[in-house]
């Protein structure tokens, strides 16, 4: 009984956190979209130079510990050694305070040595301002690392919206009153990054309440214990003989254990945004080569229009994929090959056939899109191919997570560092001769790289079938249809505006763009059974969502 109410306790802390990131993710994506409105292309162009450096140095700041947090806490208190996840919090706290601020005072003083590598001088003002969130954030973090050893996600949950919502609001602020105030792209941008402090501040005071709750909760129920006294002692006595009753074998042993086991997170870490850092050091320093730093940050702003779309596609596939890391690695305890071929071949081939479906009616609708989202179609072609990273993004992500459930760490870091390789070595080729549309295209190259990094592993170890009809033929027929009535729906639309003389503005190019995207859904579900692409028996075999899928499905009478 007690093991079935953990695992349920489990289950619905995943459940909690997958949702809170879920909806924290699809908030930071979508604030892109009022950002570009309101402060322009080259503010946008500044912002998305800047915001992955910070992410990539708040990830280093963190130094891996938050998962480093949580695994040891978490056996603390399976061990019932509550004083010892309360220093190791405590310490943990103190490390990643330590990093944020030293990793944020050097960001501040190192902002122009940092804009010359970048190759914009007018990203200086927003790394400034983005160094204030350094110091902030990674002591969030760590707390959200103790409460996830404790299995309690709410305080998680509720700190990522909180953070999120206010990191928003306060960068919408500012932009409304600096863009009121005649300011530069460069404030502009600036202020819009300072949201990034403002929310982890938001963040921090919720963890710090809901740690401040739980201690006095943890104190309650100690002194409601009748032998307080002789298990006071027996954990003195556990800490002795842990190296924990002095501060030396604290400060010396516990440090030591809490960054070896955490760097090579953050090592691991580091190599997801790697293709994204590559635009940053190479596509604003190679258009401005043939003009102005703020005209290249506005061409940039054009480059980034598309990826805040793509980006709610990878981040659907990232927080589905999290399902088959357990499930592939309990079958592979158990031994049971066939298991883990009929999922492995099962996923890849269902988040293909939706990362195809989102690629191509993005590709054909981003004209009506980019109009109804940004005010003008400048940078649709780029848009264009651009959605066609959300293929090799979406099955190098579930291709990423079934290696690692099967144990293979480190294979999908490498793969993405390779595919990094290749980016930039695309982008010095394509971008000097067809501007931000060469760099498109160098990222569906390198996403597609990864993807088949990640693929041919595993049909090399043995987990994996390829059938051409299954991967090729049927989804490139189901593609093909879905492309052309969305494109129908969109032109129709679009030609019924023109003709009501409401045509060409962004309420007709938003219509256009949901019936495109309802066409393109229906042509979608009724093609995948015409086709055969899915059976009830293989939906019955996905992890989690399967069986409650099907049930659905089979009373829509949509399998034979």
């Amino acid at each position: 009984m007690k093991s079935n109410t953990q695992t349920s306790r489990l289950l619905q802390g995943a459940f909690i956190l997958s949702a809170a990131a879920i909806i924290s993710k699809l908030i930071g994506t979508l604030q892109k979209i009022p950002l570009q409105n309101l402060g322009g292309d080259a503010v946008f162009g500044i912002y998305n130079t800047v915001y992955p450096l910070y992410t990539m140095l708040l990830t280093v700041a963190m130094l891996g510990l938050p998962a480093a947090i949580s695994k040891f806490v978490a056996e603390a208190s399976a061990g019932r050694r509550d004083e010892e996840g309360r220093r190791i919090l405590l310490l943990s706290a103190l490390i990643t305070g330590i990093s944020g601020l030293i990793i944020g005072a050097i960001t501040y003083a190192g902002a122009p040595i940092i804009a010359e590598w970048v190759g914009n001088s007018h990203v200086m003002p927003a790394l400034r301002t983005s160094a204030w969130g350094l110091a902030v954030v990674p002591v969030m973090s760590a707390i959200r690392g103790y409460f996830q050893g404790l299995h309690n996600m709410v305080p998680t949950a509720v700190s990522q919206i909180v953070e999120q919502s206010v990191r928003v609001t306060v960068m919408i602020v500012l932009l409304l009153y600096l863009t009121s105030q005649g300011a530069g792209a460069e404030s502009i941008a600036a202020g819009a990054l300072l949201g990034s402090a403002g929310g982890g501040a938001a963040g921090l005071v919720i963890m710090l309440l809901y740690l401040r709750r739980h201690r006095r909760r943890v104190k309650q129920e100690a002194a409601a214990e009748v032998a307080v006294a002789v298990e006071s002692q027996r954990v003195r006595a556990l800490d002795a003989g842990h190296g924990l009753g002095s501060k030396q074998g604290f400060m010396g042993i516990k440090a030591g254990t809490l960054l070896a086991y955490g760097i090579p997170v953050m090592l691991g870490a580091l190599a997801m945004p790697l293709i994204g850092l590559v635009d940053v050091f190479t596509v604003p320093r190679l258009l401005s080569s043939d003009g102005s730093e703020v005209a290249a940050m506005a061409q940039f702003g054009v480059y980034n229009r598309g990826l805040p779309l793509v980006q709610i596609i990878t981040m659907i596939a990232t927080s589905l994929s999290v399902v088959f890391i357990p499930a592939l690695a309990e079958a592979k305890y158990k031994g049971d090959m066939k298991l883990i071929e009929t999922r492995c071949s099962l996923s890849l081939r269902w988040f293909w056939l939706l990362g195809l479906a989102a690629s191509a009616g993005l590709a054909v609708l981003a004209e009506p899109i980019n109009m109804a989202l940004y005010g003008d179609t400048a940078g649709s072609s780029t848009m264009t191919w651009l959605a066609f990273t959300a293929v090799g993004g979406t099955v190098s992500i579930i291709s990423a997570a079934l290696l690692q459930g099967l144990g293979y760490v480190r294979a999908p870091a490498l793969h993405l560092l390779a595919a990094a390789l290749l980016k930039a070595a695309l982008n010095l080729l394509l971008v000097p001769q067809q501007g931000i549309t060469g760099a498109a295209i160098a990222g569906v190259a390198a996403h597609s790289f990864a993807a088949a990094l990640n693929v041919l592993l595993l049909y090399r170890q043995g987990h994996l079938r390829l059938r051409l009809a299954d991967a090729l033929a049927r989804p490139a027929l189901l593609t093909a249809g879905l492309a052309l009535a969305a494109a129908a729906a969109s032109w129709g639309t679009g030609a019924a505006a023109t003709a009501a003389g409401i045509g060409g503005g962004r309420t007709a190019s938003l219509a256009q763009s949901l019936l495109g995207v309802l066409a393109g859904c229906v042509v979608f579900a009724v093609g995948a059974v015409v086709l055969r692409l899915l059976s009830e028996s293989e939906l019955r075999q996905l992890p989690g969502i399967g069986p409650s899928l099907a049930d659905k499905f089979k009373k829509l009478r949509l399998f034979p």
